[in-house]
This record gives C-alpha cells, sequence and structure tokens, in this order.
C-alpha cells in the first residue's frame, strides 16, 4: 500500500472492537485475570496483552502499530511528550562510563537533560557540527554508545547527512538516534537512512490539533524495542489513553494536513526571500538553502516550520514585528493547524560551532490558514520594524 493507504488503515482492526471504525479509548488501570496462573503467567512478561494500564492499553497499542508501520519500524512505544520520549530513549542505551555523542543544533531541553542528569549520571556529551557528516567518524571514542542526530536542526534547520552518519557510528558499535519530528513518519524513514531508534513529539503534527501532549520511540527490531520499553516501564512512563486516541485520529489526516503546511510555509518562504528586511530565509526545500541536496536526497516533503534572519534591527524592533501579527500566535510548540511566529536568538545554544547569522532569527510555523492572508499579517509585522502601522 502506499502512504496515503497505510495513514487511513495503519493500527485499525474494527473486528476486535464490536466493528468501531476507531480503536475506542481504553481507560484501564486494573486489569482482572480469570485466574491466579493467567495472572502469575501475565506478569512474567507485562509487554504483551493487557496486564496493567500502565504498560500499554489496545488504544496505545493501535496507535503505536500506526507510528511504526508508517516510520518502518519493528514496534513504537507511546511516551508521555516528546521530551519524555528523547530522555527515555537516551537513558535505556546509555550508562555511566558511556560518551554520547550530540548535534549542536539539537533541540535546547535535549541538550539541557544531557548537560544536567546524564552528566549527573556519569555520562559524557560532545557535542558536533551539524554538518559534520562521515565526519563523525574523528570524534568516536572507544566508549561512544549512541549518537543523537536532529534533522534538521532546532531552530536553524541544517540539514544532516543521516546515513554517512550512521555508517561511521555503526561502524564503531554505536546507535544512532534521531528525532524525527520534523520530517514526520510520512517525510522521513528513519529505519531506511540507518537510524537505530526513531523519536517523534507527536505532540506536533501527529496529534496536529495543539491539544494533548504525546511522544513516540520506533526501534529498528525487537531486541532494541524490548530493552527500551523495559527501561521507561521500570521509570514508570506512560502515555494517557486519551492522548493516544487522539494521537492515532491526527494520524488519520496527516497526509492532507503536511501537503497544506508544505505548500503554504514554501510560500511564505518564497515571499519573505524577496523582502528588503529579510537576510536570509532557513528552509531546506527552497533550492538556494545549503542543505537543500540532502534534503531532496533523504526526505519526501517538507512541513509548515522554518526560520527566516532579519537584517540587525534592535530587540525593540523585533519584539513590536512580532506583537503587531494577528494571525500568528506568539507560542511555543508546533505542528497544529495554527500559525505561529517565535524570536529564537535566546534559545540558540551552541557549543561546537558558532551561530552567527548577521541578524534576529525568527521561526514560524506556518498553519492552515489562507496563505494570502498569512502573507498580510506578516507584511504588518515587517512594517511595525521601522515603527509604521
Amino acid at each position: 500500500m502506499r502512504s496515503d493507504t497505510r495513514l487511513v488503515h495503519a493500527g485499525r482492526n474494527p473486528q476486535a472492537h464490536a466493528g468501531a471504525v476507531n480503536p475506542p479509548v481504553y481507560r484501564v488501570s486494573t486489569v482482572i485475570h480469570p485466574s491466579v496462573a493467567h495472572m502469575e503467567e501475565s506478569g512474567k512478561t507485562p509487554y504483551e496483552g493487557l496486564v496493567y494500564g500502565r504498560y500499554g492499553t489496545p488504544t496505545s497499542w493501535a496507535v503505536e502499530e500506526a507510528v511504526a508501520e508508517m516510520e518502518g519500524g519493528f514496534r513504537a512505544i507511546a511516551m508521555p511528550s516528546g521530551l519524555a520520549a528523547i530522555t527515555g530513549a537516551l537513558s535505556a542505551v546509555l550508562k555511566a562510563g558511556d560518551h554520547l555523542l550530540v548535534t549542536d543544533s539539537v533541540y535546547f531541553p535535549t541538550r539541557r537533560y544531557c548537560d544536567t542528569i546524564l552528566s549527573g549520571l556519569g555520562i559524557e556529551t560532545t557535542y558536533y557540527d551539524p554538518l559534520i557528516s562521515a565526519g563523525i567518524a574523528t570524534l568516536m571514542k572507544p566508549n561512544t554508545k549512541a549518537v543523537f542526530v536532529e534533522s534538521p536542526g532546532s531552530l536553524t534547520f541544517e540539514i544532516q547527512d543521516v546515513p554517512a552518519i550512521a555508517e561511521a557510528a555503526h561502524a564503531m558499535g554505536a546507535l544512532v538516534l534521531m528525532d524525527n519530528t520534523w520530517g514526520t513518519p510520512l517525510f522521513f524513514k528513519p529505519f531506511a537512512k540507518g537510524v537505530d531508534l526513531s523519536l517523534q513529539a507527536a505532540t506536533k503534527y501527529i496529534v496536529g490539533h495543539a491539544d494533548a501532549m504525546l511522544g513516540f520511540i520506533t526501534a529498528k527490531d525487537e531486541a532494541l524495542w524490548l530493552r527500551v520499553k523495559t527501561h521507561v516501564a521500570s521509570l514508570g512512563h506512560s502515555a494517557g489513553s486519551e492522548e493516544c486516541y487522539l494521537g492515532h485520529r491526527g494520524l488519520r489526516t496527516l497526509s492532507v494536513r503536511l501537503e497544506r503546511h508544505q505548500e503554504n510555509a514554501i510560500l511564505l518562504a518564497t515571499w519573505l526571500k524577496r523582502r528588503p528586511e529579510v537576510l536570509r530565509v532557513l528552509h531546506p526545500a527552497l533550492p538556494e538553502d545549503p542543505g537543500h541536496a540532502l534534503w531532496k536526497r533523504d526526505f519526501l516533503g517538507s512541513c509548515g516550520l522554518f526560520g527566516f534572519v532579519l537584517r540587525d534591527v534592535p530587540k525593540a524592533a523585533v519584539d513590536a514585528l512580532l506583537d503587531r501579527l494577528e494571525l500568528f500566535g506568539r507560542g511555543y510548540s508546533w505542528g497544529g493547524y495554527e500559525s505561529l511566529a517565535i524570536p529564537c536568538d535566546s534559545g540558540i545554544k551552541r557549543t561546537a560551532t558558532r551561530w552567527a547569522p548577521g541578524g534576529s532569527t525568527l521561526r514560524l510555523h506556518v498553519g492552515l490558514e489562507d496563505p494570502d492572508d498569512l502573507i498580510r499579517d506578516l507584511e504588518k509585522g515587517l512594517r511595525a520594524l521601522t515603527g509604521g502601522v
């Protein structure tokens, strides 16, 4: 089946739920067993079958099956948030004395986790240039156990050569973990590119309506899935059934929503690059973007998230631009139906490379509104840079 058909049918088994088209919400903590023998046998393997609500329910299994099928992995694990998926996966594959390589363009909460929690556990993190490609082999140590990639980079949108990095990492016995939220299960197939664990902040495009927190860890094979599942279950991680239901429902319309997000974002990015106030647009799907060739090789599409750099103006002018916007909300997260705009300078943290684009960096999430209305909104904001109305 093609991707659009899989999105509609993955994780669906109406006959198991009295013919219901959608897997229902199982609100479950306690599970009653028919006998002591059945209870004891179930407790030996609390990851297969309904044992206790925290280990999973038919609601979570359905969306896990669908996400894994779309990404091409063995099996997925539903988590309470995207950050929980990241931290749960990292802590599952690392122990005291291990070394971790992380892209310097990583999502800031991931960096904070590495610099605080992992360092406190005796795990060393080295940040690397996101454009290092196969050169990452020079940073590998005998105790390097994992490489963390994020493509495009958070806030700065560099495209990484994931297959080259994966080949170098695997040659040294290290696992590759990827934050695949921007690419989604539809536009980037991580396991075909050498990734071992794919991480999704399903709060974004999978849920798609800015109304639920959800994450997924998808593993390439059964052994790795069992290793991670055992670990996160021991930590008490459990995604709520309502959130899993909303994630599964959102997955059904992912393709049609992304088509509009992608189209709108490219229209706005193309318009912005012609504006005199804009120094540079950060969107890998644009032909002039430095990462375009890799994006075109590895991705099947783009989403509604991109950035742009203003020509050098005071912070007060940038704030005036953002405050003037009416259709673009000022808020964190992205992937919902709504458009958002945030300043990025304070959120870009680098230690292995230097980010000096020549002006203030802003990030847009382009929603499902009419693009002409969004352009008019941005035009008003840009006029506010110089005190215009």
